[in-house]
């Protein structure tokens, strides 16, 4: 018994310095302070208004997921757009929460080129889509994350899409040993070759959310990150100032063509977004 106790604490205290290694190295490694877009969210309400005057038309990937329904909320809230056109393996159920500006194709992701239709018309598009490969094996990770993500930005270029933006994941690398940030890394690269007159890339650290599928690991490192998230922000990111930030990233003009938003940048968009929501409702 004595044995199995210090065991058990021999463990917690490794474990709880491999967690404090983790948050130290991210402390140094911590995104630069994203000022430009504390600044240009002064006039988010102005360029909304004009937006909205446009009409313009997107879609939205993964739609289903949890990034993607919190995404869809946003831009039917900030009515941003005259069609919002859902793409997936099913249709959705709103509900009593449905929208006339919502369409939904439903497509058969191994066979997309079917369905090319679906990506035609669309001046802006988002993609939430994804996987893990505990659930699906790392063939069926690349797949999704890599094929299907690929090929719809194929579809939609070819379709008259002049923006994409995705969601990727902080440390995405096409070079690195893990598939997780290879198979990010690599889709990115793909999909900026393709030359959309915009390409934007959200890198969230981990996701705040209470996922309605049950992963106890997921939850456990959510529960560190939301307690530490204050000494350093680039660690984590609450699942709703992803949405907010790639919808009123949408409204504001890039640097390049190619643009990389770093979980910081994600924040500071997001958290100002929802300071001038709250303001507009007061």
């Amino acid at each position: 018994m004595k044995l199995l106790e210090n065991f058990l604490g021999a463990t917690a205290w490794t474990l709880t310095l491999f967690i404090l290694l983790i948050a130290a190295a991210l402390i140094l490694l911590d995104d630069p302070e994203p000022l430009k877009y504390s600044r240009m969210t002064a006039a988010m309400k102005t360029l909304e208004e004009d937006f909205h005057q446009q009409k313009r038309s997107c879609f939205v990937l993964g739609a289903s997921g949890e990034t993607g329904r919190v995404l869809l909320k946003e831009l039917l809230q900030r009515k941003l757009f005259s069609k919002v056109t859902l793409i997936g393996r099913r249709k959705l159920d709103f509900q009593d929460q449905a929208d006339d500006t919502v369409v939904q194709e439903v497509v058969d992701f191994e066979k997309l080129e079917d369905f090319s239709a679906a990506f035609q018309g669309h001046d802006v598009g988002y993609c939430c889509l994804g996987t893990t490969r505990a659930k699906v094996g790392a063939d069926g990770f690349v797949r999704v994350d890599h094929d299907y993500v690929l090929k719809s930005a194929e579809l939609a270029k070819a379709g008259g899409c002049s923006q994409f933006h995705l969601e990727s994941s902080r440390g995405a690398d096409k070079s690195s040993s893990f598939l997780y940030l290879q198979t990010k890394g690599q889709v990115e690269a793909d999909i900026e070759a393709l030359g959309f007159d915009r390409f934007s890339i959200y890198r969230p650290g981990v996701l705040l959310v209470d996922r309605q599928e049950s992963r106890p690991a997921e939850y456990v490192a959510r529960q560190f990150f939301r307690a530490f998230s204050s000494l350093c922000p680039s660690m984590s990111v609450p699942i709703e100032a992803v949405a907010a930030a790639m919808v009123s990233n949408t409204l504001l003009q890039p640097e390049n063509r190619t643009e990389i938003l770093e979980n910081k940048a994600i924040a500071a968009l997001g958290k100002h977004t929802e300071k001038l929501a709250s303001a507009a409702d007061n």
